[in-house]
């Protein structure tokens, strides 16, 4: 994704954030708030009623409001002082009611409001529920934080949650323009704050297994069809629980970031070897309408992006080891054989 779009769209969401957050806030402060209305026009109300019983008239109902509420607030009349006393008794016990009873909460209202970074948790909560089709990275250790920076450089929408809330990669990750939700996880709510239901994929990187795993299955009670990428240290665990629960689950010799990265943006990738001290992954690919690499040959794919395609499939037919002068076209599908970065890079243009 282009920068300025990226930037674009953060701002767009951010907008939707402020009102989510206003929302939040209105439903707060109700109780307040309707006392407020309620007081005042009733008291216009009744300041209408009583004026006309007494034969100092206004001339309509909004003025009658409109006299409580300034009233309310110890600003001067617009009018005349009136010369009844239950009249002028409004201008003086309406100052009380406004101070006393809806002051307070008008101003912590306000407070909250034009202040939001007092209330970071809230407003990171806010920004998160107006995504869509996003990533939800759990932890933001040493492998968490590299898995951050990686999904946002290939553009993909993120949201962090992250129980430290003392950690040096939190400030990093937020100047990014990622939300990072301060709470523990295994929680539904902070799940739910996340917005998981509208989520693609949710990555576990922190280094407590079994933490790793309660919020996996978590994660998939709340969306049945979330992708599962789980970080676990023992290889045959790791193994177990892609066989019995479908996750993607990395050990401890498969911890490289892109690798996580591609696998949350739900490529289908296997987990890496390593040759010579290189990790390298067998991806497939089919290869989309806005592909860039359309109609080039196999050569010039692998030159460009510095990977070998070990199979090429074309209307049914597949070719092991296809030769440097096939083209690719629209709908082929092809077995890539490359290191994170490279594998990365083709698949993020792929449109994947």
């Amino acid at each position: 994704m282009p920068r300025r779009q990226q930037i674009q769209k953060q701002r767009w969401r951010h907008i939707r954030a402020a009102l989510r957050d206003t929302a939040i806030l209105l439903r707060e402060f109700r109780a307040p708030l309707f006392w407020f209305i309620f007081v005042i026009v009733g008291g216009g109300f009744l300041y209408e009623y009583i004026a006309r019983a007494v034969h100092e008239p206004v001339s309509s109902l909004a003025e009658a409001v409109y006299i409580i509420l300034i009233a309310t607030f110890l600003q001067p009349p617009n009018r005349d002082f009136p010369q009844n006393f239950f009249l002028q008794s409004f201008h003086f016990l309406m100052p009380f009611f406004g101070l006393i009873f809806l002051a307070q909460g008008l101003a912590d209202f306000g407070s909250l409001f034009f202040n939001r970074k007092s209330r970071s948790k809230e407003w990171e909560m806010a920004v998160a529920s107006t995504m869509q089709n996003h990533i939800i990275l759990v932890g933001l250790g040493h492998l968490g934080y590299r898995v951050a920076l990686k999904l946002h450089e290939i553009g993909e929408t993120l949201a962090v949650i992250e129980l430290n809330a003392n950690t040096d990669a939190v400030s990093t990750v937020k100047k990014m323009g990622v939300p990072v939700i301060h709470d523990d996880a295994a929680r539904p709510s902070t799940l739910e704050a996340a917005n998981i239901q509208k989520a693609r994929a949710i990555i576990m990187a922190s280094q407590n297994d079994a933490m790793n795993l309660q919020i996996a299955l978590k994660a998939r009670s709340l969306n049945p069809k979330i992708q599962v990428v789980v970080r676990i240290f023992d290889d045959d665990f790791a193994h177990a629980l892609q066989e019995q629960f479908s996750f993607i689950a990395l050990s401890a010799t498969e911890m490289a970031a892109p690798v996580f990265a591609a696998a949350a943006a739900g490529v289908d990738i296997t987990n890496p070897i390593s040759i010579e001290g290189q990790m390298l992954s067998l991806a497939r690919l089919k290869v989309s309408q806005k592909a860039p690499f359309i109609h080039k040959t196999i050569g010039d794919i692998e030159n460009q992006y510095h990977l070998s395609i070990v199979l090429h499939r074309n209307s049914g037919n597949s070719e092991m080891h296809p030769a440097d002068k096939v083209r690719v076209q629209a709908g082929d599908i092809i077995a890539i054989l490359g290191g994170p970065e490279q594998l990365n890079r083709i698949l993020h243009e792929n449109g994947q």
